[in-house]
């Protein structure tokens, strides 16, 4: 059975990935309006019935501001810690509010999530494994270091969403104020296009067929340039560049090891960050 993925926004305006296999799915995070996120599956050719969970990584509006909507009207349940929860300000039913726990699975049909901690400015911030059939998705934004949770995970992955927010030349010459530019570098914030490719670099696993670049500042980052970083070591994983502006195709990930088409970056995202 093969996980179908897709990024249907990645950035700080707004984050939201699905995987799932042939019956079921799940998203992780939920920072597009529930209009968007079903215009985007609609043009995709995927179902909202088929979705099952929501999960949040952490309360930053970016990954929350469609998730009430959207689990409202369509009963999903909300994977979410207590702190997230609370911090976020977000008003669920009650009834949909499931809490997870670090190294827990989670068990979606035939759909396995599971969460570890990451670094980050929440206050309790998670990235997610989701596994079915032996085949592993990882889901690795908003970290501000690569620590070994991340890197023992990244090692186990057929794909991953990974973060490549900015460029550091780009941010320490840019606008940003410099509380700004410490809180994204910082340790906490986000990880730069230098610390992804190093993570990519030394511990891609052999299998890894797709590495979605997500999270892409609109300002430090340069959707060209991390496309161009990556490939030079792609080594059969195939890069795309996921966008703040659309969604990207849909990926279908299995254990398959033949070698992917060549990626690209779509002209529209390079002329918006520009």
């Amino acid at each position: 059975m093969s996980l179908f993925i897709t990024s249907l926004n990645s950035g700080s305006n707004g984050n939201c990935y699905y995987i799932g296999n042939d019956k079921e799915a799940i998203l992780v995070d939920a920072g597009i309006s529930c209009k968007e996120t079903e215009k985007r599956m609609r043009r995709l050719g995927l179902h909202m019935e088929k979705v099952k969970a929501i999960f949040i990584s952490h309360e930053h509006t970016d990954h929350i501001k469609g998730v009430q909507v959207i689990s409202k009207k369509y009963k999903l349940p909300v994977y979410i810690t207590n702190d997230t929860l609370q911090n976020g300000g977000i008003s669920l039913n009650e009834q949909v509010v499931l809490s997870f726990q670090a190294y827990v699975p989670v068990q979606i049909g035939d759909i396995v999530v599971t969460a570890f901690p990451k670094f980050h400015d929440a206050a309790e911030p998670h990235s997610f494994i989701v596994a079915c059939n032996d085949i592993k998705i990882g889901v690795f934004t908003d970290i501000g270091a690569p620590c070994e949770h991340l890197i023992k995970h990244f090692q186990q992955c057929h794909a991953a969403f990974l973060e490549a927010n900015y460029d550091e030349e780009m941010l320490e010459q840019g606008r940003y104020p410099f509380y700004l530019k410490k809180r994204i570098s910082g340790g906490h914030g986000h990880l730069s296009n230098k610390q992804a490719l190093e993570l990519f670099k030394t511990h891609k696993p052999a299998f890894m067929s797709h590495l979605l670049l997500s999270h892409l500042s609109k300002d430090n980052n340069n959707p060209e340039l991390v496309f161009n970083m990556f490939s030079e070591h792609a080594d059969g994983t195939r890069i795309i560049v996921a966008s703040r502006y659309e969604e990207t195709d849909v990926y279908q990930i299995s254990h398959t090891m033949t070698a992917p088409p060549v990626a690209r970056v779509k002209p529209q995202q390079l002329s918006m960050f520009n």
